[in-house]
């Protein structure tokens, strides 16, 4: 289970995942969205595949990558017994904002307007 752990340490890997997880992609159009050189893109892509993340199905001289779901399934599984940990202070950090105040100079207020105080709407 530490290859993946490992793999997903490196930041450009999982911005490969997110890229895979909308669709599958040819290597060509991973370097383009990562601008990365295209033996830097198979690097990383290769890691990935070794840790069992990505597997490449080839189609004529193309090279199609496809995120493999079960070793994060199986990551995810691992994790939950430590989601308390976050999900308690996410929980109380909610409760803490639902209580506070709304701000009263919030942009987003139509009741509020740009004028300077002491102005009125009779001109």
């Amino acid at each position: 289970m530490t290859a993946p752990f490992s793999a997903l340490a490196e930041p450009t890997r999982r911005r490969i995942l997110d890229l895979l997880r909308e669709q599958p992609r040819l290597v060509g159009d991973l370097t383009r969205e990562l601008g990365l050189s295209q033996p830097g893109t198979s690097k990383h892509l290769r890691v990935l595949r070794e840790a069992g993340l990505v597997t490449v199905r080839r189609d004529a001289q193309r090279r199609w990558y496809e995120l493999r779901p079960e070793p994060l399934a199986a990551m995810d599984e691992w994790l939950m017994p430590y989601r308390w940990m976050w999900e308690d202070r996410l929980d109380a950090l909610e409760r803490h904002l639902d209580a506070m105040p709304d701000d009263p100079g919030d942009p987003g207020d139509p009741n509020e307007t740009d004028r300077p105080a002491g102005e009125d709407d009779d001109r």
